[in-house]
């Protein structure tokens, strides 16, 4: 079966108060996905949360993205949103995605406006995870943690809500195929790959968007 074609979001609906918009008039909208399943089925599923920070810079709003390091137990070497598990102290999952932001890239909470959440996603490391879009002023240093953080890049917003940009990969696991989407990206002809968890709630970002 021929897969759906469908169109990016117009440039008009990127702009930073159309996005707020859109958190403060919530469409009723249903994710693609919630989740690759845990693969450690010994593990107790824990509460995490993530910050898509989508940076205002004069040529529009850019995603600024982590490539974790290589010795990191989950999810080594992979790129990431700035995020974290949810510790005892953090009053509530807002706290942790903010307080994860600043202790792994430096930027303060004052430079960010989180704008709302979009739907939780389950990862095979079975952390629940809860994704907040924020607007993060520009201004900010970036001060990246070397133990959690080898590197760090920005990809236009544009790129990723356009679902030309969007893949589905099948891989074979010892569990069986595995379907998940990637969304490489060209930064200066080094490619980014961006897949997982990461892709699946940017593409889920693009169905709130569309819907």
């Amino acid at each position: 079966m021929q897969e759906e074609v469908l169109p990016p979001v117009p440039p008009t609906q990127l702009l930073p108060r159309a996005i707020a918009e859109r958190f403060s008039h919530s469409p009723v909208w249903t994710p693609e996905t919630s989740g690759d399943g845990s693969i450690f089925k010994d593990r107790t599923v824990r509460e995490a949360a993530v910050l898509i920070p989508l940076i205002q810079r004069a040529e529009g709003l850019t995603v600024l993205l982590t490539q974790r390091t290589a010795h990191l137990h989950d999810h080594g070497g992979q790129i990431s949103f700035p995020g974290g598990r949810r510790d005892p102290e953090d009053e509530s999952l807002t706290q942790t995605a903010l307080r994860e932001t600043t202790e792994e890239i430096g930027i303060a909470s004052h430079y960010i406006k989180v704008l709302g959440a979009l739907a939780n996603y389950q990862t095979v490391t079975a952390y629940r995870v809860t994704p907040f879009v924020a607007l993060v002023e520009d201004g900010f240093v970036l001060k990246p943690d070397p133990f959690e953080v080898e590197d760090t890049f920005e990809v236009p917003l544009v790129f990723f809500m356009d679902p030309r940009n969007h893949q589905r990969r099948i891989i074979p696991t010892p569990l069986g195929e595995r379907s998940f989407f990637a969304m490489p990206f060209d930064d200066a002809g080094k490619e980014r790959f961006v897949w997982g968890a990461t892709a699946a709630m940017l593409r889920n970002f693009y169905r709130f968007l569309t819907a």
